[in-house]
């Protein structure tokens, strides 16, 4: 029996590495042309997510090459006053390490027969149990997983919910190489994360493994056509920095400084989430994993669920060798609770986020009492 994995994110990688050590065969189908067609994005910080990791056999090799460093935090508010200082000591757990997506994307691409995965496979519609693919091509299935992210095209197929704007708009940045090209701002910024919160806005500067600091500077409570009227030109980088830093009047040199230092990187964000606790009737053909399951607020969880996802739909298909629908239906019963659980956690802290007093509200966050 054919299982067709849409989508080569880490959700539909864990679930066809998991399959894969259950010795059951599948194959994803990914709309990039090769698995450096681009990039894909920042760091991200991998806790619960671990566990599906285990599951994959592949917990010695992430831990082999996560950064336990990237735990790092310094919270600021505008005016420059630090808040908040946490340096993780080189022999502390590794609770949260951050690992660059490109990394942990290639861990499971390389744990994968060649093959697995079809590249330049860009998912167009499914009927029949034939799936059609934008080039022409189709394949057979009978069991189709839609793991294609946040404007998933396998989504409708299981439910009718779509993706609401958040009311937040970022833009995102990048300098690269910061330790030889702006060592002090390098220093500045430190080995994890640096956050500065406060006037509706934030300034959250990533290190990430390659020796590059992505930026995204975030506006809450804004409408999903702001960037038509922000002023922002995209097309034009320089003239895009000295907006933003124009949107940031007020701000201490140091964090404009750092929008001074990025490359001609610069693009818009506009940010959405599907209802919290969204289910649907359990379809033994299709179901779905990570962000198009239950895209939620970008605050750290998306990723580990979507690990999870797989892990937990990979192990169900083996438990039920053969019978898909009840395989399905004990995933989904799982991860709607589970999800559900983190998508109002998220919520929580998206609200936080864009609250007046976000900056002291987080340091309370992190030293409650």
């Amino acid at each position: 029996m054919t299982i067709a994995i849409v989508g080569a994110s880490v959700g539909g990688l864990a679930l066809a590495r998991v399959l894969h050590v259950h010795c059951i065969e599948a194959v994803v189908y990914e709309r990039d042309t090769a698995r450096d067609a681009r990039r894909q994005g920042g760091m991200l910080d991998i806790h619960s997510g671990q566990s599906a990791l285990r599951e994959a056999g592949l917990l010695d090799k992430f831990l082999a090459i996560a950064r336990g460093e990237g735990q790092d935090m310094r919270l600021l508010e505008p005016d420059g006053t630090l808040l908040l200082q946490e340096d993780t000591p080189d022999d502390a757990p590794m609770a949260r390490p951050e690992i660059d997506r490109t990394d942990l994307r290639n861990l499971f691409l390389d744990a994968l027969p060649e093959g697995t995965v079809r590249w330049g496979r860009a998912f167009d519609h499914a009927e029949g149990g034939v799936v059609h693919f934008a080039d022409g091509t189709s394949a057979r299935y009978d069991l189709l997983v839609g793991a294609d992210g946040a404007n998933s095209r396998v989504r409708p197929l299981v439910t009718d919910a779509r993706p609401a704007h958040l009311g937040q708009n970022a833009v995102e940045l990048a300098i690269p190489d910061i330790d030889r090209t702006h060592p002090d701002l390098a220093v500045m910024v430190g080995r994890g994360n640096y956050w500065v919160l406060g006037d509706g806005k934030s300034l959250a500067a990533q290190r990430n493994g390659d020796g590059c600091v992505r930026i995204g500077i975030s506006f809450y409570n804004t409408g999903e056509d702001w960037f038509a009227g922000s002023g922002i030109a995209f097309d034009d980088p320089p003239a895009a920095r000295a907006r933003l830093i124009e949107l940031l009047a007020g701000w201490d040199s140091r964090f404009t400084s750092l929008i001074e230092a990025c490359d001609d990187t610069v693009i818009p964000r506009s940010l959405t989430t599907l209802p919290i606790g969204l289910t649907w009737p359990s379809n033994p053909g299709v179901t779905l994993v990570g962000d198009a399951a239950h895209l939620m607020p970008a605050v750290g969880e998306g990723a580990n669920m979507a690990l999870l996802d797989g892990a937990s739909l990979g192990a169900a298909l083996a438990a039920h060798p053969g019978d898909f629908g009840a395989a399905v239906a004990e995933y989904e019963q799982e991860m709607f609770e589970r999800t559900g659980a983190a998508a109002r956690m998220s919520a929580d802290m998206q609200e936080l986020l864009m609250s007046p007093d976000a900056s002291r509200r987080m340091l309370e966050f992190f030293q409650p009492g």
